[in-house]
């Protein structure tokens, strides 16, 4: 039986990726990048900006890209206080996936399909609306 380190092992790529997939799976945070890196944004901009979030899911998001170091939340001492979210350099290195998407999309965004937004306050006030006859 030979003795093996993890340190030795070859990385799984599967494994890997599917570690990087899950910092940027969540219900809004590929969209919440995608703003963040347009610009910095303060909490309510981004809340009017993503049609349908709630605040609790914006904050529980938020939390969650900035535990993984891929934003920043900077609090200003100010009454109001205003908290504002940049990305940090390890999200921008993600700028080339985002460039080559906004590519794919340009190129083939208008064969799919469109579909109603199923998430969020809006289509929560749809489902609950009565039908017409």
């Amino acid at each position: 039986m030979e003795n093996q380190t993890k340190s030795a092992e070859k990385p799984n790529m599967h494994e890997e990726m599917r570690r990087a997939f899950s910092l940027l799976s969540g219900k809004w945070k590929l969209e919440i990048m995608w703003l963040l890196n347009q610009r910095v944004y303060r909490f309510g901009e981004l809340r009017k900006a993503i049609g349908g979030i709630t605040q609790h899911m914006l904050t529980a998001q938020l939390r969650e890209l900035e535990n993984d170091g891929l934003i920043t939340r900077t609090v200003f001492a100010e009454v109001p206080p205003r908290v504002e979210y940049e990305m940090t350099e390890k999200a921008r290195a993600l700028g080339p996936t985002m460039q080559a998407l906004m590519q794919w999309w340009s190129e083939y965004g208008d064969s799919v399909p469109v579909k109603p937004n199923p998430r969020g306050r809006t289509a929560l006030q749809r489902e609950r609306q009565p039908l017409k006859p």
